[in-house]
C-alpha cells in the first residue's frame, strides 16, 4: 500500500510513540529505593498501566466521560498501593509516579525523525485518550511537533467507541478514509477500521518490557493496510506516494 489519498496521518501516542512501561517502572523503583521497599516494579508498571488504560477506555458510551488520564493514573496507582502493600508511598512519592512521570515519558528513538519527516508530507495528528496537558509536556522533552492534537478528552467520547473516531476526523474536516490511524494496538486499530479508517500497525515489541509476557495478544486482529517496525519506514513510504 501506499499513501496516495491519505490526507491526515493521526497517532495513537502512549505505547505507540511514548515508553510509558520504562516511565512507570523508574518511577516506582525510585520510590522504593526511598522506602528501602523491594517488589517487581516492571510487573507493577504493567499492573498501573493495565488498570489506566481498563479505566479510560470506551468513556462516554453511557454518560459524558467524568475524568481524563491523569486522574486515572492517580486513582489506579492509589488502588495498586493499597493491594501491593505499598502504603508507604506518600502524597510526593505518588504525585512523581503518576503525574511527574507520564509527563516526561521518552518517545522511541525513531519518533522525534520519524515524525519530522511525515509532516513534509501529510498532517500528523496525535490523537489519543491522554490528556492535553501530557501531549503538550511530552511533545516538549521529546522535541516533537505536532500539526494539531485531538485528544478524547475535548472530544467527549473516547476510544475504543466509534463516535471517537467520527469526531477526529471531523475536526480535521476530513472523510475516514482520508486518515490513517497509525498504533501499536490492534484494538485500536480495528475501531478506527471499522468507521472507515485506513490503518497502519507499528510494532513496538518492547512496550510491554523487553522480557515481559504481558502484552495483550493480538489475537485475530488485522491484517491491516500497513505493518511497519517504525516511523521511518512509514516516512519512506510516505515520501512515495
Amino acid at each position: 500500500m501506499n499513501l496516495s489519498g491519505i490526507t491526515a496521518l493521526t497517532f495513537d501516542t502512549g505505547g505507540t510513540l511514548l515508553d510509558w512501561h520504562s516511565g512507570f517502572r523508574d518511577a516506582l523503583a525510585e520510590a522504593g529505593q526511598r522506602h528501602g521497599i523491594e517488589r517487581d516494579w516492571a510487573q507493577l508498571a504493567n499492573d498501573l498501566r493495565r488498570r489506566s488504560l481498563a479505566a479510560m477506555l470506551d468513556q462516554g458510551r453511557d454518560a459524558p466521560p467524568t475524568h481524563n488520564i491523569d486522574d486515572a493514573h492517580r486513582s489506579c496507582l492509589n488502588a495498586l498501593c493499597a493491594e501491593a502493600e505499598l502504603e508507604a508511598f506518600d502524597a510526593e512519592d505518588r504525585h512523581a509516579i503518576a503525574w511527574e512521570a507520564p509527563h516526561r515519558f521518552s518517545a522511541w528513538p525513531d519518533v522525534r525523525e520519524g515524525l519530522r519527516a511525515l509532516r513534509g508530507t501529510h498532517i500528523v495528528v496525535s490523537f489519543t485518550i491522554l490528556s492535553y496537558r501530557l501531549i503538550i509536556d511530552t511533545a516538549r522533552c521529546n522535541g516533537l511537533s505536532w500539526d494539531a492534537v485531538l485528544s478524547c478528552e475535548g472530544l467527549g467520547v473516547y476510544k475504543l467507541l466509534p463516535e471517537a473516531y467520527r469526531r477526529a476526523a471531523a475536526r480535521l474536516q476530513l472523510t475516514p478514509d482520508q486518515c490513517l490511524m497509525v498504533a501499536s494496538h490492534p484494538y485500536d486499530l480495528d475501531a478506527a477500521r471499522s468507521v472507515g479508517f485506513r490503518t497502519a500497525l507499528i510494532r513496538r515489541p518492547d512496550e510491554w518490557g523487553p522480557d515481559s509476557g504481558d502484552a495483550p495478544p493480538r489475537g485475530l486482529s488485522g491484517p491491516y493496510d500497513l505493518e511497519l517496525d517504525g516511523l521511518i519506514e512509514l516516512a519512506r513510504i510516505a515520501s512515495e506516494a
